[in-house]
């Protein structure tokens, strides 16, 4: 079976090594074979998060993970600090809202990322220290947008608020210090750049997070994480576990490491690059503001007079090529290209070029080949052959 050329924002083409070893038979989830399992993805994950502290795997979604972290970690009627960058921070918050907490928010555009310095001013103010929690957004998938997250941290500074932190859309594609930055709970999950399927949640906990989850009076069941931190400690999880997920886990970390990730860091940057030479060179305007670009997913604002859904379903359905769409209210308005999972720079080339073909067929303006060219100059620039012929991923 051929397979399309997939740029989503998650999920992802799931390599071929990582796809085999979902079909690793069945184990005990109560036995020794699991419990080293579980050992193995915690070591090869902590680095990433760039931490010394426990990782608890959830099967969930991301979101399921954030859930756990803020019904474990707070009681009703607490006050949290939200600052949302678009549709993901936005879900954070009404997550918390969901149950029983006081939410404020520290306004953002979308596209735009938090300005550090009103952050810092809104938690100098915080004289009563009534804010018990502060909600942060890595990567926002929504929008394409990246924070600056060491200088959020430097903004939070000794201000005694649990930071919860949503990586799930910019874990591991660039360098994160959770213990350095002093950040409490960080969320990720499986389907992004981790390169495997939907269904595991990875959600790293520092000690200070810890002491509120003890005396933190939330309602919470499946998702709680002090239940999964005392099975952890045996080697389990308190319910039945993704097995299948988790050989695959294993795996698609092996990789990373076996990569490097400084590797990993420069193909990102490389790829995100190309794909906005792309945009410069078709016309095409980033959604996300100057200085603020993710390296996960680009999101390009959709031209005048072009109709977004028309050019992604004649993309897919004949070119083969699947591109994301905005998401709620930001519908309509952008094409958002994600560059995770198993892609190849031909195949990168191959969906620009096929995405210039498309809008210009729709009316765009953009002169024939043009985009690609541009992307594949920067790949070549940055180092790599790409191959003339067509690829598919």
């Amino acid at each position: 079976m051929q397979r399309p050329l997939m740029f989503l924002p998650g999920p992802v083409c799931v390599p071929e090594e990582v796809l085999a070893a979902m079909a690793t038979p069945m184990i005990d989830h109560r036995g020794p074979a699991f419990a080293k399992l579980l050992g193995r993805i915690t070591e090869k994950i902590r680095p990433i998060f760039g931490t010394k502290h426990e990782v608890l795997f959830l099967g969930s979604s991301g979101t399921g993970g954030l859930e756990a972290a803020v019904t474990s970690t707070f009681s009703p009627g607490q006050k949290v600090l939200s600052c949302p960058i678009g549709v993901f921070g936005r879900r954070l918050a009404a997550i918390a809202r969901a149950f029983g907490l006081e939410v404020e928010t520290v306004a953002c555009e979308d596209g735009a990322v938090v300005d550090p310095r009103v952050l810092a001013a809104r938690l100098v103010a915080d004289r009563k220290r009534e804010i018990a929690g502060i909600f942060l957004t890595d990567t926002e998938a929504s929008t394409g947008a990246r924070q600056d997250m060491a200088a959020l941290a430097r903004a939070i500074g000794d201000h005694p608020a649990t930071t919860i932190v949503d990586s799930v859309s910019g874990f591991g594609a660039q360098a994160f210090r959770m213990d350095e930055w002093g950040f409490d709970i960080v969320v990720t999950s499986s389907q992004k750049v981790l390169a495997l399927s939907p269904g595991v949640a990875a959600i790293a906990v520092s000690p200070r997070a810890w002491q509120r989850i003890a005396v933190a009076t939330g309602p919470r069941f499946a998702l709680d994480l002090h239940r999964a931190r005392k099975f952890s400690m045996s080697g389990e999880t308190p319910w039945t576990p993704p097995i299948s997920l988790n050989f695959a886990l294993d795996v698609a970390l092996e990789r990373y490491h076996a990569e490097g990730a400084p590797s990993v860091w420069e193909r990102y940057e490389r790829n995100a690059e190309a794909i906005h030479a792309f945009a410069a060179a078709a016309g095409l305007t980033p959604f996300s503001a100057p200085g603020a670009h993710a390296v996960t997913v680009t999101a390009l604002c959709t031209p005048a007079g072009i109709v977004a859904g028309n050019v992604l379903d004649d993309l897919r359905i004949r070119h083969g090529v699947i591109f994301g769409s905005g998401q709620e209210e930001l519908k309509g308005k952008m094409f958002r290209v994600g560059t995770m999972g198993a892609i190849t720079p031909e195949g990168l080339i191959e969906a620009l070029d096929r995405f210039e073909a498309v809008l210009i067929n729709h009316g765009h303006p953009a002169v024939r080949g043009s985009g690609a060219a541009a992307a594949r100059s920067v790949l070549e620039r940055r180092g790599l052959c790409i191959r003339e012929e067509n690829f598919v991923a």
